[in-house]
């Protein structure tokens, strides 16, 4: 079951990779982040409130662990979405892709000081090799033409930890209750949140726009779909694992680039995308063995 919970977390960040490159459309035609951020979120609830009332009863569930770690997941992915942004405007998409994803870096962290998971020098490698790849694939190492200020590097690490905030929050709380309840609490508080900093004058003239189709789509994909994968896969997959393999969303969205909107890619930038999906394999099919060892045993 835990090979079938890193291919629905992949899944879910194959998702996440698509739905980056629809909002870099929607950016493009001059829509502003935060509204293009609280229309995922408000498309993503109203499925999962759809989904938790279609069967109202079996979803019904009282628990105040869930509630709180259903909300401490909204908040982190409302921090995540909000920071990343926050980032890129204060100095690049490139250092602010890099530094959100020092997440597993955090998860591996929090794991390791709760004793959720033991630290070993084989994830410690994982975790390194994803990074290079990322740096690659981003060209964050090039120095010459990204700009870096305090702002910037600050909301990029909060970023990080927004993102293994809403890792945590999702395994314990899919570990009490059904995917349905956690999901919906979760993104009622994500759109209460990102409300409070939208412009609403904006967001009401997104429903009369021509773009309608592309916020649905995106909030369907980035959103709806995505997090059901990533919510069910979650319950098979430990958090420094789960955090690693979503790394697979920025080669989704290269790709995305590359195939939809025409974008080109290096040398340097497929060596970067090769590296993340080598180790990411590489650590689902450790992950497989292990599993197979304990059932075998």
């Amino acid at each position: 079951m835990r090979f079938a919970g890193v291919g629905l977390v992949m899944l879910a960040a194959m998702c996440w990779g698509i739905s980056g490159g629809i909002a870099n459309i929607l950016m493009n035609k001059g829509w502003d982040p935060i509204v293009i951020s609280l229309y995922r979120g408000a498309v993503g609830f109203i499925c999962f409130f759809a989904w938790f009332l279609f069967r109202f009863r079996q979803n019904w569930f009282f628990s105040t662990r869930l509630y709180i770690w259903s909300l401490l997941a909204g908040v982190g992915v409302a921090g995540n979405f909000t920071f990343y942004f926050l980032s890129i405007q204060a100095s690049s998409i490139a250092v602010a892709a890099t530094l959100m994803y020092t997440a597993p870096l955090f998860v591996l962290l929090i794991s390791f000081l709760l004793r959720i998971e033991r630290s070993t020098w084989f994830k410690w490698g994982c975790i390194l090799g994803v990074l290079m790849g990322i740096i690659l694939l981003t060209g964050a190492y090039n120095t010459d033409v990204i700009s870096v200020s305090f702002l910037g590097t600050a909301a990029g690490l909060a970023s990080g930890l927004s993102y293994a905030l809403f890792i945590f929050g999702f395994k314990n709380a899919s570990s009490i209750g059904n995917p349905q309840t956690s999901l919906t609490i979760a993104f009622f508080s994500f759109c209460l949140i990102l409300f409070l900093f939208t412009d609403k004058k904006e967001a009401a003239s997104v429903m009369a726009s021509s773009d309608i189709g592309w916020f649905l789509l995106l909030g369907i994909v980035g959103a709806g779909i995505s997090f059901i994968f990533y919510v069910i896969g979650i319950r098979w997959t430990a958090p420094t694992t789960a955090s690693m393999v979503a790394m697979v969303e920025p080669v989704t969205a290269s790709l995305f680039g590359v195939l939809i909107i025409g974008n080109d890619l290096t040398i340097i930038q497929l060596l970067g995308m090769a590296l993340i999906l080598v180790t990411v394999t590489v650590l689902s099919v450790k992950q497989y063995s292990s599993t197979e060892k304990v059932y075998v045993q």
